[in-house]
Formats: structure tokens, C-alpha cells, sequence
């Protein structure tokens, strides 16, 4: 007689036995035990940046890790480590596992310096990156060793409701869905209510939450609900030193027709108090001068600003904004710009292009070839810009980008609106949605409806053509 026992697992065996218990053990069927989970199943279970599904786009990686790095790390930065997580993710992704993992070993220490402890439920997604990062890079061992200390944490930290995540995981989680992904902010925005609703004395979560539900109506072209305007209120009132939040009420204000100029003083020698980063609100006050029709107010403050700093380069670019914003300005007076302004622009387009790389880099050549197109002397070197830019080798969505501004280029400046057409056609074809493909497309419907084109049947076949391709 064979004995099995219940918790034995038999593989790839056949026996028979003849007689009366006859026995048939079947090949690949007598599998009496669960197999242990494995160690990528058990990676795939946790909460961290390597199983956000994040959008692993070259272009919006680089512009990230740009966005990141301005925003400052200041000691007393409650989202520091949540800022040195994501600029490992990222780095990983770009293919820098040096930097990726010294930014994860930041995370480290900023959580438990901020925390003033060794570990607590605010490491579980620090740690389930390391353990990822160790996975990836061939180091199981030390990837073990991480998982076995999330697993401690969980089990030391519950989470105060048993159908949530700890609400640490998920403000981390709301914070990074927020940064990362404009299509994510309403996602993020109910993580940070979930770990609000159990731990609501987190005031930058209310903080973050608010600015994040503001973005997502600007984002959608729609007025704000009373109710984030009286979250807003209730936020202002907790966090009343935060000048990021002071300065985006203000521009929404501004945006209804308000007279906040006086407010907007009196935020001025606020945010000149802070660090410098984009935190501090910076670019959202030069934002509300544009709105309010003083464009000259906001160039005084960029400049002041850098004065006290002139190396930052979020600055600069905040800097050149404002002098963009006053060379194509058709409401500011007087309407043409001296030529000092024009050569202060173009000098603070080309330190922004020296100083970020990659996609930022090229919107500012975008706005440096309109800014030279714009000048009397020296358009050649705006069409040798968009030369330079149409003959790289780019992703689909900077192409995108490319074609559309030089279809506006060609129209408005070169008046050579044949080869317009081409290009508004080019990038509507680019299968990647976008406000440069919608406006491609609005401008190619108009050609149609003004019917004085002799292309209009090609640009209506080429519009159905892309109505048909459409998924349903």
C-alpha cells in the first residue's frame, strides 16, 4: 500500500498500481499542495512606484524629472521623500540605476529624518521600490530583504480600516498620481480623501488634495465647483503660510474678473521670503499680473527675483515667460517691444536652453524661433531653428508638437499657407491626443468651411479618413 501524504506535490510521475486499491497517480495532475508565491508574484503585490502603472513615456519621464528637481529640497519639505522616490523611479526608467538607487536611498533619510524615527508605515513604498530596484538589478537576495521588511511594517502599521491601504501609502500614492499624470489627478484626488478620512490631521494632504482638484477643472476648461471653493477656504484657513495655494486663489480670481492687484502686492513679499522653487508660487503670481493686464509688473518681479538669484534656473525660464507673454501681448501697451527687450528675451530663451535638456529644451527652441520671427532683423534665424528641430529624430508626441508650431510659423510669418495645410495635416495623423492635434484639426475644419482653398476636397477626405480610423 502507498501512503501520500497530503502536503507532498508529485511532478511529472506515473505510477500505477495493480491490485485491489488500485491507484492511478496521473503526470502533472497529482498536485496536492499550493506552490509558494514566488518572488515576482510577491513584487507584483505591492504598492509602490514600480506597480503604479506610470506612464513610461521617454518625453514625460525627462520633463518629470525637470518638473522635480525645481520644485527644491529644502530641509523641512514634508514631501521630500516623496520627491526623492519618484526621481528613483524615474531615474531607473531612464536607464541611470546609479542615480536611481542613490535617490531611493535619499527617500531613506528624508523619511526618517522628517519623521525623526528609523522606520514607520511612511517606508512601505520607499522599500518596496528598493526591493523592486534590487529585483531588477539582479540582487534577489537583498530584494528579499526588503520585501521581509515591508511585510514587518504592514504587520507592525495596519491600516485603520481593513478595506484601504494605510493612509500613508495612499497619500504617497495621491501625491505621485498627481505629479505624474494629468489624466490621474481625479484618482488622486480620492486617495488623498481615503487617507484624509482616516487620518485627518495631515494638513498638506488637505493642501495637495484642494490644488489637485483645482487643476483638474483648469485642466478641463470648467469653473470650479462651490465645493472646492469651499475646501480652498477651509485649506487657506489651516495652511495659512502656504504661498503656492495663496497664489493659485488668487489667479483664479483673477481669471473671473476680480481685482486682486492689491492682494497680489502683498503676496509678492511673501513668497520673496521662501526658498526658491517652484513651490513657492512664483510662477503662478507672474500668472496673475498677465491675467490682470500688467504684464510690465510681471517682468519687474521675475527680474527682482533673479537678481537675489541668478543662477536658478526655474527663474530664468519663469523670466522668460514674462518677456514671451509681453513680445506677443496684443492688449499690453505700447504694443511693440524695444529691441532691448527683444535681445533680453532671446538671451533668457537661450540659458533656459542650455539649462534643461530634452523636451523642455525644445519648447523653449519653439518659442525662441517665434520670439526671432518676431523681430525685423532676424527672421532667418527663426526658419533655421525649425530646421534644426524637423530634422531630429523625435518621439511621436514632440513631432507632434514640432509640425504644429510650424504650421502656425508658416501661415503667420511666411504666409507660405499651402505648405501650412501640409503641416496641420502631418500632425493631425499622429495618433497621439493632444491640444496640438486638436488645434491642427480645428484649423484644417476652418480651411473647409471658408471653402476658398483649392485643397478643401483633400482636407475633407483626409478629416473623414481620421474620423474613420477613430476607435469605436
Amino acid at each position: 500500500m502507498m501512503v501520500i501524504h497530503s502536503s507532498m506535490m508529485v511532478i511529472g510521475l506515473s505510477i500505477m498500481v495493480i491490485g485491489p486499491s488500485m491507484m492511478v497517480i496521473s503526470s502533472w495532475a497529482a498536485v496536492t499542495a499550493q506552490d509558494p508565491p514566488t518572488l515576482e508574484s510577491r513584487l507584483k503585490d505591492l504598492e509602490c512606484h514600480f506597480t503604479w502603472d506610470l506612464d513610461s513615456n521617454r518625453s514625460r519621464l525627462i520633463s518629470k524629472r525637470d518638473m522635480l528637481e525645481d520644485i527644491g529640497t529644502e530641509e523641512g519639505n514634508l514631501w521630500l521623500g516623496h520627491i526623492y522616490n519618484l526621481q528613483g523611479f524615474i531615474w531607473y526608467q531612464l536607464g541611470d540605476k546609479e542615480k536611481a538607487q542613490h535617490f531611493l536611498r535619499k527617500a531613506t533619510r528624508a523619511f526618517q529624518q522628517l519623521k525623526n524615527m528609523d522606520e514607520g508605515p511612511w517606508l512601505v513604498v520607499n522599500f518596496g521600490n528598493l526591493a523592486w530596484l534590487h529585483h531588477l538589478l539582479g540582487e534577489d537576495e537583498q530584494s528579499q530583504d526588503y520585501l521581509s521588511k515591508v511585510d514587518a511594517l504592514l504587520r507592525e502599521h495596519p491600516s485603520p480600516s481593513q478595506e484601504e491601504l494605510h493612509p500613508e501609502i495612499c497619500a504617497e500614492k495621491a501625491w505621485t498620481l498627481m505629479k505624474f499624470d494629468k489624466d490621474k489627478k481625479q484618482q488622486a484626488a480620492d486617495y488623498f480623501q481615503k487617507a484624509l478620512e482616516m487620518q485627518p490631521d495631515m494638513v498638506h494632504w488637505r493642501t495637495s488634495r484642494v490644488i489637485g482638484r483645482v487643476s483638474l477643472h483648469q485642466h478641463s476648461g470648467t469653473d470650479l465647483d462651490q465645493d472646492i471653493w469651499e475646501e480652498m477656504r477651509e485649506a487657506r484657513e489651516l495652511d495659512p503660510d502656504n504661498t503656492y495655494l495663496a497664489a493659485l486663489e488668487l489667479l483664479i480670481k483673477a481669471k473671473r474678473g476680480e481685482q486682486v492687484k492689491d492682494e497680489a502686492h502683498e503676496l509678492e513679499e511673501k513668497i520673496l521670503l521662501n526658498p526658491v522653487s517652484s513651490y513657492s508660487g512664483i510662477n503662478l503670481l507672474l500668472k496673475v499680473y498677465r491675467q490682470l493686464g500688467d504684464i510690465d509688473q510681471a517682468i519687474d518681479l521675475a527680474e527682482r527675483v533673479l537678481r537675489n538669484h541668478p543662477d536658478n534656473r526655474y527663474l530664468k525660464v519663469c523670466a522668460a515667460h514674462c518677456y514671451r507673454w509681453r513680445i506677443f501681448s496684443l492688449r499690453d501697451s505700447p504694443p511693440n517691444p524695444s529691441r532691448g527687450m527683444m535681445e533680453r528675451a532671446i538671451d533668457l530663451h537661450e540659458q533656459a536652453i542650455a539649462l534643461y535638456p530634452d523636451r523642455r529644451s525644445l519648447m523653449k527652441k519653439l518659442d525662441l524661433a517665434n520670439i526671432c520671427a518676431k523681430t525685423s532683423g532676424d527672421p532667418p534665424r527663426a526658419y533655421q531653428i525649425y530646421q534644426e528641430l524637423l530634422s531630429l529624430d523625435l518621439e511621436p508626441a514632440d513631432e507632434q508638437l514640432v509640425y504644429n508650431s510650424y504650421a502656425k510659423y508658416l501661415n503667420f510669418v511666411r504666409r507660405e499657407w499651402e505648405k501650412s495645410i501640409t503641416y496641420h495635416m502631418k500632425t493631425a495623423e499622429i495618433p497621439v491626443e493632444s491640444s496640438f492635434r486638436q488645434n491642427s484639426i480645428r484649423q484644417l475644419k476652418r480651411i473647409c468651411e471658408r471653402g476658398n482653398n483649392w485643397r478643401c476636397g483633400e482636407i475633407q477626405r483626409f478629416l473623414e479618413t481620421l474620423q474613420e480610423d477613430q476607435p469605436e
